[in-house]
Parts: C-alpha cells; sequence; structure tokens
C-alpha cells in the first residue's frame, strides 16, 4: 500500500508523513539552491562517468545530461520552481529531472549518495569563490602600487603606540597593506590545493559496489584528486574551516586598514580625504562626514572570525561518518564568502579615489620629535655608544620640549651643549627628508626603496 512519503525520494522505508515543522526545520533548500549550478556540473559528469564505466547506456547519460541543461536553463532564467518539501537543492533537481525525463532520471543516483554530493558540491562552489576573491584582492594590490608610487616620498609620521615615532613615507605605508593582502593572497591560493579535491564517488560513507571511475570524473571536474578515504570525504569540513580562517585573517587585515582610515580621515589627523560617495551624513549634526563604509567593513570582521568560530565549534564533536550537523556549515560559508567579498568591492571603489593631504601629514611628522633616533644614528657613527647616545638624545628632547623648539630648529651651540662631537653635519639627518632617505635599504621607508619594492611587486603581479 502506498504510503505518505510517496512523494519523497527517499521514502519507502517510513509509514507516515513528515511532520510540518520538521519538514521546514530541515530543509536546507532555502539557502543551499545557491549551489544549483555545481550541483548540476558534478551530476553532468557523474552521468558521463556511468556511462563510461557502463552502468548506464550512452542514451541515457545524453538524456539526462540534456534534461539537466535544460534545468538549468530554467534556474537562470528564474523560472525554476523550488520546493521545501524536496529539502534540498540535490533533490529538487533530481525530481524535476525525473518529471522532465521520466524513470531514467531516477538512474543519475546510482553509485553516489547525498553525502559525497553535497560535500563535491560546496568544494566546486568554494573553489570559484576563491577564485574570485584572488582577483578582487589582486584589484586592490594594483590601486595600492598606484597609490604608493604617487605618494613615494609623501611624508607622513610612522607610530608606535599611536605615538609619534620616526616619519615614514605614504607610499612605504601602502606598500605595507600590500604585504598584508599578498600573505592573505597566498593563503586562498594555499586554501585552494586542499578545497580541490573529489569526494564524489565515497557515496555515503563507505564507497559503492559499482565500478566507478572516480579519475575520470575529478579530471571532467576540473578537481587536482579525488579523495582518498570514503569515511573522510563526505565527513570532512575542514577546507571550508581552512578558508574561512584565511577569510578571518583577510578581515582582520581589512579592520587594521579600517581604523587607521577612521583616524586619518578625523578633524584631529586629516591625513586622508575619503570621497564623499563612500561616507554619509548625520541626522542631526550638519557639518558631519562620517566615515561609514571603513567602520562598517571593521564590524564586519566580527560577523567573519564568528562564523569561523561557528565552522570549528560544528565541527568539534562529530563522530565519522556524515551528520545532519552538517547542513549548518553553509551558511556561515556563504555569508563568509559574500561579506568578505563586499568588503574587497567597497575598498576597490575606495582606494583609487583616496586623496592624502600632504602638507598636513608633513606637518605631523615634524612633530614629537620624530627625528631624534636619527640623531641618537649619528652620534653612534661619530663613535659613541647607543645607549649613551640615547642619554644624550633623551636630553637634548627635553630641552627642545622646554623650548619649544624640534630638534632641526635648534641651534649648534644648543645642541653641543648635550654632546661636543656634534657638528653641523647634524642637520642633514635631523630633517624629514634627510630621515627617510637615509633608510635606503631592502624594506626601508627611502623613496627610492619605495619604488624598488613597487617594480618587484608589479613583476609578481604580473605573473599570476
Amino acid at each position: 500500500m502506498a504510503n505518505d512519503q510517496d512523494n519523497k525520494l527517499w521514502g519507502g522505508r517510513f509509514t507516515e508523513s513528515t511532520d510540518a515543522f520538521v519538514e521546514a526545520f530541515t530543509a536546507s533548500v532555502q539557502f543551499d539552491r545557491r549551489l544549483a549550478t555545481h550541483d548540476i556540473a558534478g551530476s553532468i559528469a557523474h552521468a558521463k562517468m556511468l556511462a563510461k564505466v557502463g552502468v548506464i547506456t550512452t542514451e541515457e547519460s545524453r538524456a539526462i545530461i540534456e534534461g539537466l541543461g535544460d534545468i538549468l536553463a530554467d534556474i537562470e532564467m528564474g523560472q525554476f520552481e523550488w520546493s521545501i518539501a524536496l529539502e534540498d537543492v540535490h533533490m529538487n533537481i533530481e525530481a524535476k529531472l525525473t518529471e522532465k525525463i521520466g524513470s531514467v532520471g531516477k538512474k543519475l543516483h546510482t553509485g553516489r549518495s547525498r553525502n559525497d554530493q553535497v560535500a563535491t558540491d560546496i568544494r566546486l562552489y568554494l573553489r570559484q569563490e576563491i577564485d574570485t576573491v584572488c582577483l578582487q584582492i589582486t584589484e586592490l594590490q594594483k590601486t595600492l602600487l598606484q597609490q604608493a608610487k604617487q605618494e613615494n616620498d609623501t611624508i607622513m609620521p610612522g607610530f608606535t603606540h599611536l605615538q609619534t615615532a620616526q616619519p615614514v613615507t605614504f607610499g612605504h605605508h601602502m606598500m605595507a597593506w600590500f604585504e598584508m593582502l599578498q600573505r592573505d593572497y597566498e593563503r586562498f591560493q594555499d586554501c585552494r590545493k586542499r578545497v580541490n579535491k573529489m569526494p564524489l564517488g565515497a557515496a555515503a560513507l563507505a564507497g559503492t559496489t559499482f565500478p566507478i571511475d572516480r579519475v575520470y570524473t575529478a579530471q571532467i571536474l576540473e578537481f587536482d584528486e579525488p579523495c582518498l578515504n570514503s569515511l573522510d570525504a563526505v565527513s570532512d569540513r575542514d577546507f571550508a574551516i581552512e578558508f574561512s580562517a584565511a577569510a578571518s585573517i583577510l578581515m582582520m587585515h581589512f579592520s587594521r586598514f579600517s581604523e587607521e582610515l577612521v583616524l586619518w580621515a578625523s578633524a584631529q589627523f586629516n591625513f586622508v580625504d575619503i570621497p564623499d560617495r563612500f561616507c554619509t551624513g548625520s541626522s542631526i549634526m550638519p557639518q558631519k562626514k562620517n566615515p561609514d563604509v571603513p567602520e562598517l567593513v571593521r564590524g564586519k570582521s566580527a560577523r567573519v572570525m564568528g562564523s569561523l568560530t561557528t565552522l570549528l565549534t560544528l565541527m568539534k564533536s562529530q563522530p565519522l561518518a556524515y551528520n545532519k550537523d552538517n547542513q549548518e556549515d553553509k551558511e556561515p560559508l556563504f555569508d563568509t564568502i559574500d561579506t568578505i567579498q563586499g568588503c574587497l568591492r567597497a575598498y576597490n571603489g575606495m582606494m583609487p579615489a583616496l586623496k592624502p593631504n600632504r602638507d598636513i601629514m608633513k606637518k605631523a611628522a615634524f612633530q614629537g620629535y620624530s627625528t631624534a633616533t636619527d640623531l641618537a644614528d649619528y652620534l653612534v657613527k661619530k663613535g659613541i655608544p647607543f645607549r649613551d647616545a640615547h642619554e644624550v638624545v633623551g636630553k637634548s628632547v627635553a630641552y627642545g620640549i622646554e623650548q619649544n623648539k624640534d630638534l632641526s630648529e635648534l641651534s649648534l651651540p644648543e645642541i653641543r651643549h648635550f654632546c661636543d662631537k656634534i657638528e653641523q653635519d647634524v642637520f642633514e639627518v635631523l630633517t624629514l627628508d634627510g630621515s627617510v632617505k637615509a633608510r635606503d635599504h631592502l624594506g626601508g621607508t627611502a623613496p627610492r626603496q619605495v619604488l624598488i619594492a613597487i617594480e618587484n611587486a608589479q613583476r609578481a603581479l604580473a605573473k599570476r
């Protein structure tokens, strides 16, 4: 006798229909349907492989592939009707396929399970999104190189403890951001290697009795190789966690970038001008220009880091192999992807139009005795031990504060009062320009080194 579960593709075992709440509670099609393109690609590859090994005929494979192509067209045109009753993206597509081509559609699932199917879909999807993220990072790096080149000799204060430390160039600062993004790019590329392994063929957990050719399927889907253990293949979500970890580090970097932009754009700093189109006003204070985009990017770092914690917690107590818990992997992963791509898009729009206020930055670098270390280095080169030089400079700074003068503004007799080895040439190192130019070595802030770093970076980007 037919039961109420006849509409379920797995309903043969059951004698009563699923509770309406449970049906909605356990369904994932509301969010996993974004995997549809990749689900169809995986199914087409599986159908080709089944025909190759003789499990289905060439004609059956062709019918399945054509039917899946029609379904993909419907999805892309927004004409596909998704059903919560069919639970997920896989069952929705398979049911529609059977409706289109008849019982041949029921043969598609031979030799696979939703467990290895969804694991394959996620990897295909994530691989594509990693490629998109890496392109966005590269675009932003190119913008930073342009900013660095334009401002390679623009002097600004460098900070430690948010206190003026030593003068640097704005170009050098942009290259620091570039290096942070370079590590992000490399992390995503490295993560991609572990994403690009194929679970398909692991079936539910133990493999299948059918004579499948997993290497052939992997080649069609452009995976580097099949996953080597069926239990691990269906239950592994390390790749999603690793991606989320790389995304969290990227967002930590963006949060640091954003914090600097928020400070620099404030009236107290006024180092940069953020384009109006990336700011908002106040509902009560008409003079306000709020840097909402960098503030929101800074805030979204918490969201991405929270998703990483969610995935780690999700997996921490799961026994082998697949468990329904893993349905909860998609929403934090999808949200992470959407968030980091949105932040990258925001920065790619904002940074090309960022305008440094050169005169204000240089004036700020002049404050805070930022060339004090240069005076210490000068004394060391005159044969004075560094610790003694440190004390001399400390006393000189204290005197300058008392007289309300920068070190470069002290007369030679005034500065010689603290050390008689100081000569007229000291003023060459006490200027801001002299300070930055003196750091002319690999990784230094000297404008010449900034230009060399830019050229090296451009060559590296050209190889991608």
